[in-house]
């Protein structure tokens, strides 16, 4: 197989391209990595020596690749499926690219400095930090739901990169700072992307490995299965 991905099911990130993957079925192995075992990593980190997931690894083209969005550039540029997921349309386009940079920077970003605070020694935790990233996810909220008012999509009326890029960021990020609420656009486009079977899908896979998450008391029940 030419396609080789370089994930966790766990991980964000790593959901991001998984869906873009599976809204195009598009051929892949699949290899699961775990960045604290040497052995695990040892061969992502041959092709990738930054170290961080995901990594796509092209054998046909001998190209290695690296973060999300790029990833799912090159899959539109040479794997591309019935679902294009960058616009062909240049203004389209960079629409699409400024959401999905938007939700990785300003909603998954501050998310994991919530979540990976929780996992710091007693003592170490940076509780500036934290509600820095509470406020960059609330102003964040609420740009989203100014913008996805009326729209089925983040970046219009088709699913595409912004989309892979909002579901991991609104799944993980309205657990730590839930915004259904206050944000019904947002909560209601949320349920549209939990209904996509891609994203359903990657949700079903990462299951098993939910109790690993620091905030697993406060996933949804609906998410457990």
């Amino acid at each position: 197989m030419s396609l080789t991905l370089y994930y966790h099911p766990l991980a964000s990130f790593c959901h991001k391209v998984l869906v873009a993957l599976y809204e195009n079925q598009t051929p892949f192995e699949a290899r699961q990595v775990d960045l604290a075992d040497p052995e695990s990593s040892r061969e992502m980190l041959s092709f990738w020596p930054v170290g961080k997931i995901p990594v796509l690894r092209d054998e046909r083209r001998n190209r290695t690749i690296p973060e999300t969005s790029i990833i799912i550039e090159y899959l539109a540029q040479h794997y591309p499926g019935p679902v294009p997921l960058v616009p062909a349309d240049p203004d389209r386009a960079l629409e699409a690219r400024l959401w999905d940079r938007f939700f990785d920077l300003y909603v998954s970003v501050p998310m994991q400095k919530i979540v990976v605070d929780r996992l710091r020694p007693a003592g170490r935790e940076d509780p500036h930090g934290v509600e820095e990233a509470r406020q960059t996810l609330k102003g964040a909220y609420a740009l989203a739901e100014q913008k996805l008012e009326g729209r089925t999509w983040a970046a219009g009326d088709a699913f595409g990169i912004a989309d892979c890029s909002a579901a991991p960021a609104l799944f993980y990020a309205g657990i730590v700072l839930p915004f259904a609420a206050e944000f019904p656009h947002t909560a209601a486009y949320f349920e549209r992307l939990v209904a996509r079977p891609s994203f359903a899908r990657v949700l079903v896979e990462a299951r098993p490995y939910l109790a690993n998450f620091p905030f697993f008391a406060d996933v949804p029940a609906r998410f457990l299965g």
